[in-house]
């Protein structure tokens, strides 16, 4: 379906837990959040109701999502029935690779086409600096596993102010050698991550430019989101940037997400959006909760305001003058 804005919308992100085995600096506090209660969260079926509808509605490709997804128990096979949903085209996820290396096999055989590995340095020291948990083998670990079991693969590093030099170039190498993507993803003002700042993508190409000559921006399709790839004149290797916030993409969005405890979030930049979890639980019907997404999507944000003057600090206000808190971005799907 279209939005209200003309844009095709056919990607969904769907979060399954707001609980994480890591707790990375600009995510999560070191003493974690507040939970949701395990009564709060959309069960499996709930969500196939959900994603079974989007189908409906023109929803193509899901990305499941966490805190991270693969701490929940089942979700391979949750994966497994949301490929079976009729006009389904593709099912990926998003993992910070912790528990990858035992389960990318089943994952594969469930129908996952490819998975996004948070990563957001190749320094084991580091790693536990950024992620408060020295588990960087296990990432590695899991990586070989997926790429063993067919699994294709893409790793997302976190742009912040703390990204050095011989960090982009340690990326760069590690995908000249590895073959698998890097995406570069701009820090976006949401949650903990309001904390930090992003190295800008000219810094980051005259980095990578100074050390392997000239980039040539990539046209090959490389999965469901607005990254930017290069690659080098040698051909190896494949850098994506992703700058959300001052080299916006709005204009040609095409997601919604779905938080774990049944939010349809409109933008990540906005509170708009619609609670499915109240419906469901009340036996809204097929039609009827097809009725509601749709009404929703259509109404989809115009763009996001991340550099507008006021700022998103603290509580957000909504039009009825109540507020909402800035949520971090284990809670909201990513």
């Amino acid at each position: 379906m279209r939005d209200g804005n003309g844009r095709k919308i056919d990607y969904i992100r769907i979060s399954v837990t707001d609980r994480c085995n890591l707790r990375c600096r600009y995510c999560m506090p070191e003493e974690g959040i507040d939970l949701m209660r395990h009564e709060d969260i959309l069960t499996y079926q709930e969500i196939l109701k959900i994603a079974e509808t989007g189908a409906r509605l023109g929803i193509r490709r899901v990305k499941v999502t966490g805190g991270e997804p693969l701490v929940r128990k089942g979700v391979s096979q949750l994966i497994r029935e949301l490929n079976a949903i009729e006009g389904m085209e593709d099912v990926t996820l998003t993992t910070n690779g912790l528990l990858l290396g035992d389960m990318a096999p089943e994952l594969a055989e469930a129908g996952l086409s490819s998975v996004n590995v948070s990563l957001d340095t190749l320094d084991p020291e580091r790693f536990s600096q950024i992620t408060r948990r020295d588990r960087f083998a296990d990432v590695m670990k899991g990586i070989e596993s997926a790429v063993r079991s067919g699994l294709k693969v893409k790793i997302n590093c976190a742009v912040m102010e703390h990204l050095s030099r011989e960090d982009v170039l340690a990326f760069a190498e590690y995908s000249v050698k590895s073959g698998i993507p890097v995406r570069f993803i701009e820090m976006m003002p949401i949650g903990q991550g309001r904390k930090y700042h992003a190295m800008d993508n000219e810094e980051l190409l005259k980095i990578l430019s100074e050390e392997y000559g000239d980039l040539r921006e990539s046209t090959e399709p490389r999965g469901n989101g607005p990254a930017v790839y290069y690659t080098y004149a040698s051909g190896a290797g494949c850098i994506g940037l992703i700058s959300a916030v001052h080299h916006k993409f709005c204009g040609s969005c095409n997601r919604v997400r779905l938080t774990s405890d049944g939010f349809l979030k409109l933008c990540l930049d906005s509170p708009a959006g619609v609670d499915l979890r109240t419906p469901l639980r009340s036996g809204v019907s097929d039609e009827e909760l097809r009725g509601l997404m749709e009404q929703w999507i259509r109404v989809k944000p115009e763009s996001h305001h991340f550099l507008s003057p006021e700022g998103r600090e603290g509580e957000l206000p909504l039009s009825d003058g109540t507020t909402e808190k800035c949520l971090n971005m284990n809670q909201i799907g990513g």
